[in-house]
């Protein structure tokens, strides 16, 4: 996906001299291999630090609330989507942003990456069509990108934009005959004792830094429950009930919203597999209300209304 730069370059420069956005949000490339950064472009000099590469895994979606005047933006699946959500939320006005649309293969995972060259410092990531390279200091590897998809990529069925206001390529074609939901259908058959354990192994390592709830594009409440005082919902230590209370409602919060984008899991520092604590929430959404976050903006998520013919059979 690296050959779109140069279109979207060409695009943002356009939008630019048309007087179209006054600025675009986007990616630029990072000092080292992996690690692209949001970046914010205010005129048409700067298009030329315009990115795009597999490694652009991060949400943009996040940075377009409350901007002033016309925005332009970079966004794939995942991305329009959140839009959609933040449109049907009322954080954005459509008609107040510009939707650069890119059909996306999926992002790699660097994390498994990194373990197939035994975790020796990469040093360079080139990409071409279907495969990546990367190399460091005595070595250098071809793989194929579709073997090391990060998870959410692996099982996306909307890989090109929902909405768009205009596409730098032609779009994708979608992943057909998978399940989305393959990684919790061992969690849905434990015990309630059993799944609880998994939870309290998964959430073990977390330092409670907040970086997947900074990442996620629906966390954009003005102060987060984690930081009531007046009252205090749960405490600020890392004591695993207040870990695993802060993990819970986060994901409670994110019923019927969440895209699985993967960004949580992303930017996670210890490698919490964040994913778990929202999956079954948006599969029940799915089969309880034939419900997809981010789909249309003309129709109200299912927890956000009420119809006479609900799904209410867990009310006893």
């Amino acid at each position: 996906m690296i050959e779109y730069t140069d279109k979207i370059r060409e695009i943002a420069d356009r939008l630019f001299s048309e007087k179209k956005i006054e600025e675009i949000i986007g990616y630029r490339a990072g000092s080292l291999p992996f690690s692209p950064s949001p970046v914010v472009i205010k005129d048409r000099a700067s298009v030329g630090d315009l990115y795009w590469s597999s490694t652009c895994g991060l949400n943009l979606s996040t940075y377009l609330t409350k901007r002033p005047g016309k925005t332009g933006v970079i966004a794939n699946g995942c991305n329009s989507r959140n839009i959609v959500t933040h449109i049907l939320e009322k954080q954005i006005l459509r008609e107040n942003i510009y939707i650069i649309g890119i059909p996306c293969s999926g992002m790699v995972d660097y994390r498994s990456i990194s373990k197939k060259v035994d975790d020796r410092e990469i040093q360079a990531y080139e990409e071409e069509g279907d495969s990546i390279t990367v190399s460091g200091s005595g070595f250098k590897e071809k793989l194929a990108k579709k073997d090391y998809l990060r998870a959410n990529c692996a099982i996306c069925r909307h890989r090109n934009p929902v909405i768009y206001d205009e596409m730098v390529a032609e779009p994708v074609k979608e992943i057909e005959n998978v399940d989305p939901y393959s990684d919790i259908s061992h969690i849905e058959l434990m015990e309630p004792e059993k799944k609880w354990e998994f939870f309290e192994k998964l959430i073990a390592p977390c330092i409670r830094c907040y970086a997947c709830r900074n990442a996620c594009p629906l966390c954009y409440c003005p102060t987060c429950f984690v930081d009531e005082n007046k009252p205090q919902w749960v405490g600020k230590s890392i004591d695993p009930t207040d870990t695993m209370t802060f993990h819970f409602l986060r994901a409670y919060h994110c019923a019927g919203r969440c895209t699985d984008c993967g960004a949580c899991e992303q930017v996670c520092p210890v490698n919490i597999s964040m994913r778990q604590f929202t999956k079954k929430l948006n599969k029940d959404a799915e089969k309880l209300f034939g419900w997809e976050a981010g789909l249309a903006t003309e129709t109200r998520p299912p927890l956000d209304l009420f119809r006479p013919d609900d799904y209410n059979d867990f009310i006893r």
